[in-house]
Parts: C-alpha cells; sequence; structure tokens
C-alpha cells in the first residue's frame, strides 16, 4: 500500500501532493486545472477547480495499479466533502475508528472531521473510480450574503455552523441517480474559456443543492421508501438512457418493461423513485426537453420538430409544452429567433 500524506491547505494543494507521488503533469487555464498521469502508479486523470464563495470541485477519474491510502491532516484543510461515486468504490475512517466504511456507487455521501484529527481515504488497486466531490468551506461559505444556512434542517445546520470544527459528521444516502445525471452533465460542457468556468459552477452548485436536498429528504422520512433492490434501479437507470437516445421512438411500458427485465410494477416504482414520475411522464418530459433544445439550437419550426420528438397533433404539443414552460412553442421560437 503507498501511504500519501495531505497537509495542504486547500484542493489545489491536495492535488500537487499526490502528483508528488504518483507522477504526471498539472495543466490548467480559466481556472480549470488537470493532473493527467499515466505512470506505473496511475492512469487517468484528477481535476479541480476553486471558485470564490467557499466551493471547489475536486474529480477523480482513474485508475491506481497500488493501494493508495491517503492521510488527511485537517487542521490545515477541513471542509465539508460532499462525494458521489459514479464508478467504483473506496473506504474511509475517521481518526479514532477502527473500521473502515466502504462508500458505495451512486449514493450522496457527506463527510466532515474535527480539527486537528486526521481522514483516511483508501483507493483500490486496479479499480476505476469516477468520484466528484464538492468541498465546502463553511466560513467563508457563510460570509457570503445568500448563503443562509438556516434553510437547512437542523443535522446540517450545525454542520454549517461548527466553524471551529469541533465535531464529526458523515452521512451515506440511499441512491440517487439524478445525481449521477449532472455529473455527466460536467464532462458534456464543449464550452471553452469564460463560459465554459460559468457552467461548471453553475452544475457544481446543482449538485451541492441536490446533496442538501436529499438529506433533508431522508433526515424527514419524506422520500418513498423502495423496495428494488440496486440491479433493479441500475436497470430502471438503464432504460432512461435508452429512451433518451431516441425521444422520437414510439415507446410503451410493455416493450421498455421486457428489455430491462422487469415487471410493471417494478418499473413504475424505479421511475417514480428515481425521476418522481410515472414511465409515460418521463418518455413526455424528455421529449419537451428535446424539443426545447431544437428550438435553441436548429433553424427547424414547429411541425419539423413536432414529429422529430415523436408527437404527431401540433396542438397537444402546443398545449403541453405551455403547461411546462408557461409559454406557447411559437412565442418560445420567436424569442430564440430575435436572440439571434
Amino acid at each position: 500500500m503507498t501511504t500519501i500524506n495531505i497537509t495542504a491547505q486547500d484542493t489545489a494543494g491536495t492535488v500537487r501532493q499526490i502528483q508528488e507521488v504518483i507522477g504526471g503533469t498539472i495543466s490548467g487555464r480559466w481556472g480549470e486545472y488537470v493532473l493527467n498521469v499515466s505512470s506505473q502508479m496511475a492512469k487517468g486523470s484528477i481535476r479541480f477547480l476553486t471558485f470564490e464563495w467557499g466551493g471547489s470541485l475536486l474529480e477523480y477519474n482513474i485508475t491506481f495499479f497500488n493501494e493508495i491510502m491517503l492521510v488527511m491532516d485537517t487542521s490545515e484543510f477541513n471542509p465539508i466533502h460532499f462525494t458521489y461515486i459514479s464508478n467504483g468504490y473506496c473506504y474511509h475512517r475517521f481518526e479514532k475508528e477502527d473500521a473502515n466504511r466502504k462508500l458505495e456507487a451512486l449514493r450522496p455521501i457527506i463527510i466532515t472531521s474535527k480539527d486537528g484529527g486526521y481522514n483516511y481515504g483508501y483507493f483500490p488497486k486496479d479499480e476505476k473510480l469516477h468520484i466528484t466531490l464538492v468541498q465546502v468551506s463553511r466560513i467563508k461559505f457563510l460570509k457570503k450574503r445568500l448563503n443562509d444556512a438556516s434553510v437547512l434542517n437542523q443535522n446540517l445546520y450545525r454542520v454549517f455552523h461548527d466553524e471551529h470544527h469541533e465535531h464529526v459528521f458523515s452521512y451515506f444516502g440511499s441512491y440517487n441517480l439524478k445525481l449521477a445525471q449532472l455529473v455527466k452533465s460536467l464532462s458534456d460542457i464543449k464550452q471553452s474559456g469564460m463560459m465554459r468556468i460559468l457552467l461548471i459552477e453553475g452544475i457544481v452548485y446543482q449538485i451541492l443543492a441536490l446533496h442538501l436536498e436529499h438529506h433533508s429528504k431522508d433526515m424527514q422520512k419524506s422520500k418513498r421508501n423502495t423496495n428494488l433492490t440496486k440491479r433493479e434501479l441500475l436497470a430502471v437507470r438503464r432504460i432512461s438512457k435508452y429512451i433518451l437516445k431516441d425521444v422520437s421512438k414510439d415507446q410503451n411500458v410493455d416493450n421498455l418493461a421486457l428489455k430491462c427485465g422487469l415487471n410493471h410494477t417494478k418499473l413504475q416504482e424505479g421511475f417514480k423513485h428515481l425521476f418522481s414520475r410515472t414511465v409515460t411522464e418521463y418518455i413526455r418530459h424528455v421529449r419537451l426537453e428535446e424539443a426545447r433544445d431544437l428550438m435553441d439550437t436548429t433553424d427547424l419550426n414547429i411541425t419539423q420538430i413536432v414529429y422529430a420528438i415523436g408527437f404527431s397533433s401540433r396542438s397537444y404539443f402546443s398545449k403541453i409544452f405551455k403547461r411546462k414552460y408557461g409559454i406557447r412553442p411559437s412565442d418560445y421560437l420567436k424569442k430564440q429567433v430575435m436572440r439571434t
């Protein structure tokens, strides 16, 4: 096992101390930096950005060729870690704990430590990892005028207001595939320069908000429980991606259930659990989103868009578009034309 001691005072310093052990080169522009590495120790990348409101993004997309232990000195840098693993797994423990806790994929995780102690993170050997962390420095975050932590539930309120870092906190949430979609959207950004950074920052805010929302729902027990297994939830996720590949295709619950190997009840329960929509509502939602994207990015007229997304009735499309977005599609299209 290779040990990496982290004594840095920020995210950038953390990555540089990892670089000292695993190698690679760091390049960056506009405040976005990437450690690219292909060595005997690891292959992949670690991306990081820091924002002026007290947050930072740290994204591992990497495979380590030896077991790695990070020993993190929290007396120097002790943010709240909002963690989401899209692929792979890792382990964590606080200083006074004997056993490691497994951090599994697709579960939102929130961790912070006491000041002056140590956090231990363990990365497995030969496991492709995609881990996204939003790290929040609570003092700097709370000094921002719009960051009112009083809207949080009692547990998170105490975490954000623990300015002297006197308490440990950990939360391992239930499965959340909405976060997986948000994390994926980070890699879908094609813009460059200032526009790219602004888009990344906007998604980071959304990731943070979804972490907080998910925790609150779990704590209030208002989030509906599900008896679906992880395998069944992943099957629902795959079928949702299948729908997205061609929104114009005529889908029905029978065929979708057969394709993913679930019965009707479990398929509907999975969509309600992950997307708060029935299968039919989800298909309608993604079609409308596609229609709006086509209006933003193409020269197609309304009739062409209606058929491109799989609808046959222009009047029905106009009705549900206005119900969802508060504007008729023809008026929306006119506004887009005026902007160009």
